[in-house]
């Protein structure tokens, strides 16, 4: 497999080294460089998140989705960006104006700190520290103070419902998310991004592989709290539309509404991401012990495995939205306080004996 941790390295050698630029020069080149990347990175898989989204539900729908701007309505997200870009921006009459500016601010940058954490290929990890997994479950708890701001800031009775109910749902599911994660980390050793990937490698090493039972049974609790943490159908009571129109950002329009839109589906492809790099292996193929097929599959580069989990994980997410019906409130919150955060204390445990006992496959 291909590490690119040697690209990195060449850079870096070439800024200091070649060029002659100081410690400063080399180090604020390669935060710009990198910064631009994971903001275009970010741009360009919202734009595919959303196109997806639609032909999916038209799938389900027996619809045929967009289909007059460009082949087949591929142009059709480019015509939504345009547009957005140039609506105008107002602020609502006794609104709480810095309230109701901070809040897009607030979820887009934990949605985009979060993104960074993603390992995307050997070596091509931006944030890869030894406390990842913490950190991750840190910044994107940031989310829920902007969703909550943006309603109570909004001075609107249907924003503030909406917020109510995010901030409720959103913390009560990221119990059960942690709790997957923990189960991840006890059976790898570390909470290093980078290294439960590491750990994944080799003929039947992906964590759903390894820890069997206990591993499935936290992939799945995973997926469905992650699918609650990013306001997802059926999970999306706090954007009902029937009742609360567009929910917390009922009153953003132009880029404010943007950043609402954007890191929604992006918080899927995050979602989607953390469970295909902690369960299905990220950038690690698929190896079964058979020398001829796990040379070729070597052969894939790591990122094109990243990427086809996390798009098979978003195809299954987008699946059941367009499947289930929306829950109320009170069945959402009785689904994670009464059978999910249960069930992921009990697998907890029993993750924490199969380790102890050596039952996991070595």
């Amino acid at each position: 497999m291909f590490d690119f941790s040697i690209f990195t390295t060449w850079f870096d050698a070439l800024l200091r080294d070649t060029l002659g630029l100081g410690d400063f020069w080399s180090i604020l080149i390669e935060c710009v460089l990198v910064g631009a990347g994971i903001l275009a990175g970010y741009a360009l898989i919202a734009m595919l998140m959303i196109m997806m989204e639609r032909w999916v539900c038209a799938y389900f729908q027996c619809r045929l989705g967009p289909t007059r701007v460009g082949f087949h309505g591929t142009l059709q997200i480019f015509a939504d960006v345009l547009k957005m870009l140039v609506k105008e921006i107002f602020f609502v009459d006794r609104a709480d104006k810095l309230l109701y500016a901070v809040a897009p601010l607030l979820v887009i940058i934990a949605s985009v700190g979060t993104f960074s954490f993603l390992p995307w290929n050997n070596g091509a990890q931006v944030l890869d520290f030894n406390v990842g997994i913490f950190l991750v479950t840190a910044i994107s708890s940031i989310g829920v103070v902007g969703i909550f701001l943006a309603g109570w800031g909004s001075n609107n009775k249907y924003s503030v419902v909406s917020a109510m109910r995010a901030a409720v749902q959103m913390i009560s599911y990221e119990m059960s998310l942690c709790l997957c994660l923990i189960t991840a980390v006890i059976l790898t050793g570390t909470m290093q991004m980078s290294g439960i990937v590491e750990a994944q490698t080799g003929a039947f090493k992906w964590l759903i592989f390894q820890g069997h039972i206990p591993a499935i049974i936290a992939f799945v609790v995973f997926l469905i709290a992650g699918n609650a943490e990013a306001n997802r159908g059926p999970f999306d009571m706090a954007e009902a539309e029937s009742e609360l129109t567009a929910g917390h950002h009922t009153e953003y329009s132009g880029m404010g509404f943007g950043f609402f839109y954007l890191a929604e589906f992006l918080n899927l492809f995050i979602i989607a991401g953390l469970a295909s790099a902690v369960f299905l292996g990220g950038w690690a193929p698929i190896n079964i012990g058979v020398d001829a097929f796990d040379t070729v599959m070597n052969y894939i580069p790591g990122i094109v495995w990243f990427f086809g989990k996390t798009l098979l994980v978003v195809w299954l997410l987008m699946w059941v939205k367009w499947t289930f019906p929306r829950l109320r409130i009170d069945q959402i919150l009785k689904l994670e306080w009464k059978y999910l955060m249960p069930l992921g204390l009990i697998n907890l445990v029993i993750m924490t004996v199969v380790v102890a006992l050596g039952l996991y496959i070595k």
